[in-house]
């Protein structure tokens, strides 16, 4: 599987593994030489891609909105891999509605993985990289955690959450691990199957077909930042396909 060993000897936790960016970028460390802990909800998916990366990959089936499972799949990987050095915190939901709709139940599920999430993956492998003075956190965010267009408020509102959180952890961590926040436009996931109005679904469907990225473009940045030396620290990168609104 390996094609080259740029990350041999580091391991990398990625939640939302089952698909999308968190599938590729599993497929792309992995083929540098990275040890891989594969984290989503979607069990089948991350057991047929943990073994078809081969023994360096561990599939950990949980709930990002349940600290119980993100700690006892933190605990597994240490416990396999000895240490965890990348944490990717890609697991998201984007069901889009216009405020005025009410949508309370999205909003609150939004709020639980988009933000609440994040800080329950950074609070389990934290600890261990403060200990060792050494560590790498990526965040996924989004365009939204830039800009808010109709029907975003409350998802773009998770994503600024997103930058946030990055922003204040990078202050705090100065010196010791890095923090990367990445914002990709539209990409080629299975985000928007998540958006319950048919309107707003089949536009999204239409600028996924004209602009969308491929999957492995973010993958690709992540394995850009992972892959700088101890001097030098990417904070922030923006990724949008040319042409795109």
């Amino acid at each position: 599987m390996c094609v080259t060993d740029r990350l041999n000897g580091l391991s990398a936790l990625i939640t939302g593994a089952s698909s999308g960016i968190g599938e590729a970028t599993a497929r792309l460390l992995a083929s540098e030489g990275a040890k891989v802990a594969l984290f989503a909800r979607r069990e089948e998916r991350i057991v047929r891609l943990a073994e078809e990366l081969g023994k360096d990959a561990l599939a950990l089936p949980g709930d990002i909105t349940s600290r119980d499972d993100v700690l006892s799949a933190v605990e597994k990987a240490v416990g396999r891999f000895g240490h965890i050095d990348v944490l990717v915190n890609n697991a998201g939901i984007m069901p889009l509605s216009a405020i005025a709709e009410r949508r309370v139940d999205d909003w609150d599920r939004m709020i639980d993985v988009n933000i609440k999430g994040v800080l329950y993956a950074i609070d389990a492998v934290l600890p261990g990289m403060l200990s060792r003075d050494s560590g790498h956190v990526v965040n996924i965010s989004s365009l939204a955690g830039w800009r808010v267009s109709p029907t975003s408020a409350v998802y773009a509102a998770t994503k600024f959450a997103v930058r946030a959180i990055s922003d204040g952890l990078r202050c705090e961590t100065a010196g010791k691990i890095k923090v990367t926040a990445i914002y990709p436009g539209i990409v080629e996931t299975e985000l928007f199957e998540g958006v319950s109005s048919v309107a707003i679904r089949d536009k999204l469907e239409e600028l996924k077909d004209r602009h969308a990225m491929p999957a492995s473009a973010i993958a690709e940045a992540i394995l850009y930042v992972v892959t700088q030396p101890p001097s030098v620290g990417v904070n922030d990168i923006i990724i949008s396909p040319p042409g795109a609104p």
